[in-house]
């Protein structure tokens, strides 16, 4: 059974500017999911209605096959969703750890060493840290957090080739290993084969490969 899906959903930003067009999917723990497009095609938007951001101009959202809306798109975001951005998007005057415990609800260390941070590195002011670094600092937030599903917005596009590989690695874990849904979007074909299912986004329209 999925634990998340679309049905029937368009969104538009005005009235003749479709983004969106009656896209239905479905997404399950323990696998993890490439969202492929262009820049510009609405991945981010999709993304963006699956974790509650925002709501569909039309169709549903389904968490475990209940409209996200029925207990409110707020307490979808708390409860059920962690997010990993391009940016990071971390508190650049904190360390590693104090990112982390902002919003964990689990010990920030050890997840910040399963993802290959010594405790050193952990104790510095995160713009110390590489671009790689930094973001598997993203990626520890998101795992304390310990919500079902996790949304990776271009988590690999601030990344050299051999650094975005490793993250795209971790994320795999985190599917495979951690038992999450893992929802990705990029525009790197090479990343999207790693992934255990594909969809592409085009024209408003989204095909699974």
């Amino acid at each position: 059974m999925s634990i998340l899906s679309v049905c029937n959903v368009k969104y538009s930003y005005e009235k003749n500017k479709m983004v969106l067009k009656n896209i239905s999917a479905k997404f399950e723990i323990g696998k993890i999911y490439a969202i492929l497009g262009s820049s510009g095609c609405g991945k981010t938007t999709l993304l963006s209605l699956l974790g509650g951001l925002d709501i569909p101009t039309e169709g549903q959202v389904l968490f475990q096959e209940e409209d996200i809306r029925k207990k409110g798109i707020a307490w979808h975001r708390k409860h059920n969703i962690s997010f990993i951005f391009q940016s990071y998007n971390l508190i650049d005057y904190l360390t590693p750890v104090e990112n982390v415990a902002l919003t964990s609800k689990l010990s920030p260390l050890p997840v910040l060493e399963r993802l290959g941070l010594t405790k050193e590195e952990a104790g510095r002011n995160v713009l110390k840290l590489s671009g790689g670094q930094q973001q598997r600092v993203a990626i520890a937030r998101a795992l304390a957090y310990d919500a079902s599903i996790i949304l990776a917005d271009e988590p690999t596009g601030n990344l050299d080739e051999d650094t975005a590989g490793e993250i795209m690695r971790i994320l795999k874990e985190c599917a495979h290993e951690m038992n999450k849904c893992v929802i990705v979007v990029t525009h790197s074909n090479d990343l999207a084969k790693q992934a255990d299912v594909i969809f592409r986004l085009k024209k408003g329209e989204l095909h699974q490969e």
